[in-house]
């Protein structure tokens, strides 16, 4: 089968190596906002496809059977182009999500449905805060000029940012005792993170320090089918 695997997490590089291991013509595509992404492998092709329209063309053009939708939780306008460009081009298509994080005893979280909500809640919180949503995000806290900031990120951020901010830059995956580590020594108040599923070395060490966690939750998917693994996309293709 021709397959579009819309990628750039670490489910979808799993998926596309299954899928060329079993014989399957992938193409996977990266949305190109990190300088020097972790390659799948299999074909690759780095950035937009032109709005909903040319997905659609793209889907056609290039005779795709199946698309996989393997994006971030939060790439949530990628996601919909993708269930529209689809339906306009008779392209059958699934969803790979990993499951959401839940609460287990002895978690202090505040689910919220936005960064800016998030940023509203904060100053009730703590005054020192670990923030993980991403580079695109941190512009919703400039104003929180009471609060510091240490922000993590793989690339640097931009635009407007809080007053009070040092950035680390890295990419995971984290550990428990390093992520415990790195809360104790910035005398961290409250974690802000987005429910992205996965490792959860974090919040674990969070759970330990009795640090507040505000979780922001994902957007709605569009209806269709949704899988947990790789391994179950690989064995529910059409």
């Amino acid at each position: 089968m021709r397959i579009l695997l819309l990628g750039g997490t670490s489910d979808a590089r799993r998926l596309a190596t299954l899928l060329t291991d079993a014989g399957h013509d992938v193409v996977s595509s990266l949305a190109g906002r990190t300088r020097d992404p972790l390659l799948p492998a299999g074909r690759v092709r780095i950035g937009g496809f032109g709005g909903v329209d040319g997905l659609t063309a793209y889907l056609r053009d290039e005779r795709i059977d199946v698309l996989v939708d393997a994006t971030h939780p939060f790439a949530a306008r990628m996601t919909g182009h993708a269930a529209l460009a689809c339906a306009a081009s008779l392209v059958p298509r699934m969803v790979l999500r990993r499951p959401g994080w839940t609460a287990s005893p002895g978690d202090e979280w505040h689910r919220v449905a936005s960064p800016r909500e998030a940023a509203a809640l904060i100053p009730g919180l703590g005054r020192r805060v670990f923030l993980t949503t991403g580079r695109q995000t941190i512009a919703a806290f400039a104003e929180l000029d009471e609060c510091w900031f240490l922000a993590r990120s793989v690339e640097p951020p931009s635009g407007t940012l809080p007053r009070h901010l040092e950035v680390l830059l890295d990419r995971g995956p984290f550990t428990v005792d390093g992520e415990r580590e790195l809360m104790a020594a910035h005398r961290i108040g409250v974690l802000v993170t987005k429910d992205s599923g996965g490792a959860d070395a974090k919040l674990v060490a969070a759970r330990g320090l009795g640090i507040p966690v505000v979780m922001v939750d994902r957007p709605a998917l569009p209806p269709g089918p949704v899988v947990s693994t790789p391994e179950e996309a690989l064995a529910a293709l059409p």
